[in-house]
Order: structure tokens, then sequence, then C-alpha cells
């Protein structure tokens, strides 16, 4: 399924994003330097992406997601940007969030098909929510418009 990402109405980029199906695994760091690895998590997993942190609907979507998080011990919640660890640690820090955050290392927008392949941000992932369980995708959010928030109920919804 290809798709054109815009942002603010003008088109950036065109991906070609995994829906659907089994999740491709995937391994990344934390900002405590552990290692997550999507296969061995045993709760639905909320996987949240976003293009940088430190713009202002990143900022909304995560916040949005930690207070979630705070609230539903039976979810894991993981965000993932490509933004580096110390760009993370620092927005983590001066927002009061501390919620699992992975910087993704080029495998995981790889895997799922969000890495924007032109534009201004080029390299970076698209606004994205996945619900895994059980190794199945089984919500796939892939926000056609960067700018747009993603629909927070529906994905929670699906972890039940």
């Amino acid at each position: 399924m290809t798709m054109n990402i815009t942002s603010h109405g003008e088109k950036i980029a065109t991906i070609n994003p995994t829906t659907s199906g089994d999740a491709p695994d995937f391994e990344l760091t934390d900002l405590k330097g552990n290692k997550i690895k999507l296969s061995k998590l045993e709760k639905p997993v909320l996987i949240s992406v976003f293009p940088d942190i430190n713009t202002r609907v990143c900022s909304l979507q995560t916040k949005h997601f930690n207070l979630e998080a705070a609230k539903h011990s039976e979810i894991d919640f993981l965000s993932i940007s490509n933004n580096t660890a110390d760009e993370q640690k620092n927005w983590c820090a001066a927002e009061g969030v501390d919620m699992t955050i992975l910087a993704d290392d080029g495998t995981f927008g790889q895997a799922y098909g969000l890495v924007l392949n032109d534009g201004p941000l080029k390299g970076r992932l698209a606004r994205s929510v996945f619900v895994v369980k059980e190794g199945q995708i089984v919500y796939s959010e892939i926000l056609a418009e960067l700018s747009d928030e993603p629909n927070y109920e529906k994905a929670l919804e699906a972890t039940k």
C-alpha cells in the first residue's frame, strides 16, 4: 500500500508501510540503555511513531501516550523516533515524560516502511501508531498529514 505523506498540505514523501499481518520484530535501545525487543514483550504493545520529538505535534502525541501509559499497566507503550537518544533524553527531562522512548537506528523504520524518502524531512519516520498482539499488527494508523495527531481512542481500544 503506497501512500503519500504531506506536511501542511504539501506532498513531501511517498512510503510503503507495513500495516497488518506479522509485525516485523525489532530490537532498539531505550533511554536507560536497555534493549527492548518486540517479540519479548508479552502484553499488547502500542507503538507510537513520530518524526521529530522537538516539534509541537510530536510533543503532544508523546505527552498524550505518556499519560495513558501511567493509567494502563496492561499495555506496553513504546514511543519511537529517529532523534538521537540525547535529544530524546533532553526533551523527556524538560517535559517530565518517563515512558519508554526508543531511538530508531534505522532498522525499525525500514522494517515498517515508515522512512520518509524525500523532502525536508528525508530520513525521518512517518507519524503512525501500531498495536501489536501476539506478534500480529491488529491496528495501524499511518497519518497522511504529518501535522495531524493520531486517533488516540481508537489505538487504545485496539489493545483490548
